[in-house]
């Protein structure tokens, strides 16, 4: 995960980002000032920031300059805005911003933007080493031969959440509402599994607003701790 400079002089704002992409997994630093972004870029080497054009001492757009001009735009930088233009949008990208995001900004839109930033920027995968020929296992008489062999187990690919899904089971003979609560409970369970622990991806899969899962989770009794374990893990 990424380590993503906030900067915006709404605490509204830097709190919902912060919240969202912290639970995505990346390590969130906040600033609402541009003199607090030149310290917190120089201090942690952010991989992406997020810059807010309108700010109360010097705008995003002057810093960009800045920053580009001093040899220290290093990282991505998306340009957010509740006021921009599509001038704006063009001079920020000019001056070496990869993006730019119109407040009110959706869900959906800022984590594609973060994903694609980083995507981007990610140090190419070095190419895997060839492998040798596989072997097949000497066949039974009368038999076919086996399928190639590699020592690796299949069942060592499956992740958590299909293990988890195939070990539920369900008494039904028990009050609709029981069985139900405990249906929803193994069915949240399995998703917080499968999207390691993110109740944003969660809350987007599950078609449900973060705080309407939040209380439906504590309401069926899930160990949010745990997921989050399993995801630092």
């Amino acid at each position: 995960m990424a380590t993503i400079l906030v900067v915006d002089d709404e605490l509204g704002i830097r709190a919902l980002l912060s919240e969202i992409l912290s639970d995505e997994g990346h390590t969130i630093e906040l600033a609402e000032n541009a003199t607090q972004a030149r310290a917190a870029r120089e201090r942690m080497r952010p991989d992406l920031v997020l810059l807010d054009i309108w700010m109360p001492d010097v705008d995003g757009v002057t810093l960009l300059k800045e920053w580009g001009g001093a040899g220290l735009l290093t990282m991505p930088v998306i340009m957010m805005s509740g006021h921009g233009t599509i001038d704006t949008a063009v001079e920020a990208t000019k001056f070496g911003a990869i993006a730019f995001l119109e407040k009110p900004i959706t869900l959906q839109k800022l984590l594609r933007a973060v994903e694609q930033a980083l995507v981007k920027t990610a140090p190419p995968r070095p190419a895997p080493a060839p492998m040798g020929m596989p072997s097949y296992s000497r066949p039974e008489p009368g038999g076919m031969p086996s399928a190639p062999s590699h020592g690796v187990s299949l069942s060592s690919h499956m992740p958590s959440s299909n293990a988890l899904a195939s070990e539920q089971s369900f008494e039904l003979d028990r009050p609709l509402r029981e069985a139900r609560d405990a249906f929803e409970k193994s069915y949240f369970e399995f998703h917080l599994a499968k999207e390691n622990g993110s109740m944003t991806r969660v809350a987007e899969k599950t078609g449900l607003e973060r705080t309407h899962l939040y209380r439906k989770l504590k309401q069926l009794g899930v160990d949010l701790s745990r997921n989050k374990r399993s995801a630092g893990g």
